[in-house]
């Protein structure tokens, strides 16, 4: 499968890391696909992984997973436009402290053909570098549209290495986003560190 993940930072990189370690293609949107930073993400990757402009990769994938800051998406959807359209997107970021800490509904106007996720919000990144605690898989709970980009979406979160969870469909936003300040809480005001996850137990 072609991904397309915009952004390269810890969410981005580590992502896209794996799912080229995974088997799929990946491609990284950046403002500079010669960045020194880019070149060394690049390199420690196993796999088909490349970096382009923007305006390239949101072309190039059949899954966009936006990894940028949480801030800067209003503005990514302004400009991507129509080359969202009829495609699965993740929304990974996270605008803290605002009334909507997720961006659907910008990126939802702009592409409304689109299948949307809100996925890979909820967890430090480092979860994503090492998706198990001990013996246990952490969970990693999500929603967005039902059908074969919800299975496509699961299974991407299989690929790396975390349980998927899913919770429903968009209107189940704010639960997606209240788990985000229950984490933040717990690893941050309470000090149990960023190397926690949440788990799903049941009979």
């Amino acid at each position: 499968m072609k991904i397309s993940v915009i952004g390269a930072g810890s969410i981005g990189g580590t992502l896209g890391k794996a799912w080229a370690a995974a088997g799929h293609a990946v491609q990284f949107g950046v403002r500079d696909a010669n960045a020194p930073k880019v070149q060394r993400l690049l390199d420690g990757i196993s796999g088909d992984a490349t970096a382009a402009s923007v305006e390239s990769a949101l072309a190039y994938g059949d899954v966009i997973q936006i990894a940028i800051p949480g801030p800067a998406v209003a503005e990514f959807a302004r400009t991507a436009g129509a080359a969202l359209d009829g495609k699965t997107v993740i929304d990974a970021s996270n605008r803290m402290g605002q009334a909507e800490m997720n961006s659907i509904g910008a990126l939802r106007a702009v592409a409304p053909n689109a299948r949307f996720f809100r996925a890979f919000n909820n967890l430090g990144w480092e979860n994503f570098a090492q998706p198990q605690i001990g013996s246990e898989r952490i969970d990693l709970f999500y929603c967005g549209d039902a059908g074969d980009a919800q299975r496509t979406v699961h299974g991407l979160i299989n690929d790396v290495g975390l349980n998927p969870v899913y919770v429903g469909g968009l209107d189940k936003l704010p639960l997606i986003d209240m788990l985000t300040l229950l984490w933040a809480s717990l690893a941050h005001g309470q000090g149990y560190g960023r190397r926690i996850g949440l788990k799903l137990l049941a009979p």
